[in-house]
């Protein structure tokens, strides 16, 4: 059987996380006597599939030197810029120019530490072929309402097709940076990096993940992570 392709994850770290009411930026919250982001950096750096990783810090992080995560990988820090998206392009930039070519990039959240290694590795082995890429996504379940200004009901959306994007979110290195570039130059918000790839005329590639892959954003949310954590632990395949 043929082996999944090595890919440098991104992990764009320069935001505040406001909604999650501390002084501090949330990937340094504590959680399970380690960061939020150390434990990010470790469950990427548990595949195979990953070579090493960059880490997007903001110009005036004054946390990111105290952290000291054991990852036995590459790890590399460049400058965030004021968006996700400039932090993605300033590290597949730094990619670039270690001559990576037109490699694989991995992006992953700084604030999502519960992603499983299973997960990851099924990502890379499904869209190691792929002219584009993809990414880790949920159906959506629920049922989905459209909110007024007010808050009130205007609409039920039907929820058939609907997805919920995760990341990791894996494309080529130069696609995704010339995506980044036009989506910035065009002035238009993206949210992640399949939004970019979907600008640029491209069809990410869906792929099931599992919902504990949570993004910590608001306080409630680091004891499910926590949990979430607890649990994975007793899985060997989590």
């Amino acid at each position: 059987m043929k082996q999944p392709v090595q890919c440098w994850a991104v992990v764009p770290a320069a935001g505040s996380g406001t909604r999650m009411e501390t002084d501090i930026p949330k990937q340094y919250l504590p959680l399970r006597g380690s960061t939020i982001i150390e434990h990010t950096l470790q469950r990427l750096a548990s595949s195979d599939c990953i070579a090493g990783i960059v880490v997007a810090v903001g110009a005036d992080d004054e946390w990111w030197p105290t952290v000291k995560p054991d990852i036995g990988k590459p790890l590399i820090t460049v400058t965030g810029g004021a968006e996700r998206c400039h932090s993605v392009l300033n590290a597949a930039d730094k990619l670039i120019a270690m001559s990576q070519g037109d490699g694989w990039v991995l992006v992953h959240d700084a604030a999502r530490p519960c992603t499983r290694v299973a997960d990851i590795e099924r990502l890379v082995s499904t869209l190691q072929n792929s002219l584009v890429g993809g990414l880790l996504a949920v159906p959506v379940y629920d049922t989905v309402k459209r909110a007024d200004k007010d808050g009130k009901v205007i609409a039920t959306v039907d929820r058939e097709g609907l997805w919920r994007a995760l990341t990791p979110q894996m494309f080529r290195l130069q696609l995704l940076h010339d995506a980044l570039v036009f989506a910035i130059s065009a002035r238009k918000r993206v949210t992640d990096e399949a939004s970019a790839i979907e600008l640029a005329g491209g069809l990410p590639q869906l792929v099931e993940g599992h919902t504990d892959n949570i993004k910590i954003t608001r306080p409630a949310d680091l004891a499910m992570a926590e949990f979430f954590l607890q649990q994975q632990d007793k899985q060997p395949c989590a």
